[in-house]
């Protein structure tokens, strides 16, 4: 039986997921919507926005969509619609997953990889943040949420961006990117957003596509050194608190960021395998999302990984061409992750 569909909703207080959810629910898509509300608290307001009816557990909209309150634990949540459409009594070809605002998306992700019995019913689509444009600054500055949340994200949607300037709009995507380079960003005004760019996107699928902002990559290289820089480059690929970029764009320090390794050598796979799983150990609850397409000594493909905190994957990708340029290049996002000790590492691990 074919794997459910499933899509991680999420976004700070006031950001627009219901709008956004409300479009995908009523939109003639043709599409029958599975929606679990991660609610945790003794009211859902949001559910009476969504189906107008408290009373069930599970809702069925006129629209074949479903919408299902979870006020606990959301294995048990997604088992139950998947043993539900498995028999028959409930009918829906995806599920959409709305967090609540001031929620880590990290172990609603996980959920996907840890139980046997989630991993076999669902696979994971795309985790969607949607960003609040006229308090995303602010937010940023104060809750860690908010960074965890633009983070993990495979797609970044900005909201109400009609009520700031353009110059404003411009700095919010500069840190947006360098918090999250691999995110592309779009927007979701009004909870208008294509539905192409939601659904099915893949942000999840292990694939030799591995998307970084390009502006993240120039920014990095940006920088250039004369007689009197005293940076190592070659030890800490400029993974130093001082960074150039966030003074030129408004001295936003935030605590949740991304880097890239890349190299042009090949990577010993023992030695590569050992000092991944070194990191997974040490710095894993603080590595919010990371993929690499990696080029292994003697292998005529590519390697493709991601991972989610401690829970990570690995694949074989397509062959390298015989004109390629054969390479490695992994981001990593995490929360004040130590970039010299993982690029030093990594270097030690090449042929």
């Amino acid at each position: 039986m074919a794997l459910i569909p499933a899509t991680i909703l999420t976004g700070f207080l006031g950001a627009g997921k219901t709008t956004l959810l409300n479009r995908l629910l009523h939109e003639d898509h043709g599409q029958r919507i599975a929606v679990i509300e991660n609610e945790f608290g003794e009211e859902n307001i949001d559910n009476e926005i969504l189906v107008q009816d408290t009373r069930e557990q599970i809702v069925e909209m006129n629209n074949g969509c479903i919408c299902c309150t979870v006020r606990g634990d959301l294995i048990s949540a997604l088992g139950q619609l998947a043993q539900k459409q498995r028999s028959g009594e409930l009918k829906f070809d995806r599920v959409v997953i709305e967090t609540t605002g001031l929620a880590n998306p990290g172990p609603v992700a996980q959920t996907f990889f840890m139980d046997e019995e989630i991993a076999t019913s669902y696979l994971l689509d795309g985790v969607i943040t949607i960003v609040d444009a006229s308090n995303a600054m602010q937010q940023l500055d104060k809750f860690e949420e908010a960074q965890r949340q633009v983070g993990f994200a495979d797609r970044l949607f900005l909201s109400k961006s009609d009520l700031v300037s353009a110059d404003q709009l411009s700095l919010l995507e500069a840190r947006l990117r360098r918090i999250n380079p691999r995110a592309p960003i779009g927007r979701a005004d009004f909870g208008h957003a294509p539905i192409a760019e939601i659904l099915d996107i893949r942000g999840f699928n292990l694939n030799d596509k591995l998307d970084i902002d390009p502006d993240f990559l120039k920014s990095e290289e940006a920088h250039e050194c004369d007689d009197h820089c005293d940076h190592d480059h070659h030890k800490h690929g400029h993974g130093h608190k001082h960074d150039h970029a966030a003074h030129q764009e408004g001295g936003h320090t935030d605590d949740i960021a991304a880097f890239v390794f890349r190299s042009n050598r090949a990577f010993d796979p023992a030695r590569l395998e050992d000092f991944i799983g070194q990191l997974i150990q040490m710095y894993g609850p603080r590595m919010l999302r990371y993929k690499g397409i990696l080029w292994m000594e003697g292998a005529s493909r590519k390697v493709i990984f991601q991972g989610v905190h401690q829970t990570m994957g690995s694949d074989l990708g397509a062959p390298w061409a015989s004109e390629e340029v054969r390479g490695s290049k992994i981001v990593f996002i995490g929360q004040a992750l130590p970039r010299a000790i993982f690029t030093e590492g990594l270097e030690q691990c090449l042929v």
